[in-house]
């Protein structure tokens, strides 16, 4: 079966990801196509990018690094969802993706973004860099206001249209996936 990993891309105290995640995950859960595994970055601490060559070189010498390629590796595909700090992406999250190359490529993914303009800003810039590691951006994705969605901006309240938005995401993420599959098979991971 198709898998696909929920990646919490915020680390932060006191983060209103974990909330988005988890709804994201009970809500793809229900699904029967696929199966969901929530990957929060707080698990896989990775010190900044510490790697002597880019991934592309070959197999990492450092031990942070294979255990993150390896929990990545068996996915499918991926959702992030992510925050937007300061009109972009969280460090943390682009530091994950930085880690790896082979264990991104040919898996789609999809995003679901929060903050106070939807995080519309970071997944921005998450296309551009998930589309340079390979990856297939699908074009749904779920915006999620923190001045209109959180309850007193600290409770996530998802209504009709964020479900609508997950279901047709997550649809694509999927077949985007299994598409994607064929060219998967062929390359194997370092």
């Amino acid at each position: 079966m198709t898998r696909i990993g929920i990646i919490l891309g915020s680390t932060r105290p006191n983060r209103n990801g974990s909330q988005v995640a988890q709804w994201v995950l009970d809500t793809a859960s229900q699904r029967g196509d696929a199966e969901f595994e929530l990957i929060d970055l707080r698990d896989h601490p990775l010190p900044h990018l510490d790697e002597p060559a880019p991934p592309l070189f070959g197999p990492s010498p450092h031990e942070h690094t294979r255990a993150w390629g390896e929990r990545i590796a068996p996915f499918d595909g991926f959702v992030i969802v992510t925050p937007e700090y300061n009109g972009g992406v969280p460090g943390v999250l682009k530091n994950a993706l930085d880690h790896l190359l082979a264990e991104w490529t040919d898996k789609a993914i999809g995003f679901v973004s929060y903050g106070a303009n939807g995080g519309a800003r970071a997944v921005v810039q998450l296309r551009t860099v998930c589309a340079t590691l390979g990856m297939a951006d699908v074009g749904y994705q779920v915006s999620i206001s923190l001045l209109t969605d959180f309850e007193n901006h600290t409770t996530f309240t998802p209504r009709d249209h964020h479900v609508a938005a997950l279901d047709k995401t997550l649809n694509q993420l999927i077949a985007w996936s299994n598409a994607l599959a064929p060219l998967r098979a062929a390359v194997p991971v370092a």
